[in-house]
């Protein structure tokens, strides 16, 4: 028995190490993958999604009564300032992910009171606008994503003009 205890305390280590790394490093690959499907418009510029569909899924499982709107962005380059503008009697919520998948932040048309809102993406240490209301964040790549809640699928073409008015760029001239 005691021949066996080097080989299973090994295993033990390597079993043990190949969790740990898949933890630390399998969101920053599906990260990259959701840049890369959902930043059909480029990095640090919204595209405006269409519906999803079947044959049509950019992300796990979309809803198929949300019309998606996306930022992928990169502060390696200065902060991203993403401007939301709700469409009227509708839902619609701003989430941020970072490179790692985790939610910075999130708000709704209702918390934001139905008006139009602005926050801009920045890493410790990058100058932002005055006044600027600021999500900070570790790592410079992640998602913005716009979810705008329809009744019925086919409204899409009458709501598109108004949602296209949310908007991410880069800051320029922060101070």
């Amino acid at each position: 028995m005691r021949q066996w205890l080097g080989p299973i305390l090994f295993g033990l280590l390597v079993a043990t190490a190949a969790a740990w790394s898949a933890i630390l490093y399998i969101p920053y690959g599906l990260m990259t993958v959701a840049m890369d499907r959902l930043g059909q418009g480029g990095i640090n510029k919204m595209s405006y999604g269409d519906l999803a569909t079947p044959e049509r899924q950019p992300v796990v499982r979309p809803s198929p009564d949300l019309a998606y709107s996306s930022c992928p962005y990169d502060l390696s380059g200065g902060p991203v300032a993403i401007d939301v503008t709700p469409v009227p009697g509708r839902y619609n919520s701003l989430s941020i992910f970072d490179a790692a998948t985790d939610v910075i932040f999130v708000r709704n048309d209702v918390e934001a009171g139905g008006r139009p809102w602005r926050v801009v993406v920045a890493r410790e240490g990058q100058a932002v606008p005055a006044g600027a209301e600021v999500v900070r964040t570790n790592h410079d790549r992640g998602i913005a994503l716009i979810r705008l809640l329809l009744k019925d699928p086919a409204e899409i073409g009458g709501l598109d003009a108004a949602r296209r008015q949310s908007s991410c760029a880069p800051v320029t001239n922060p101070k």
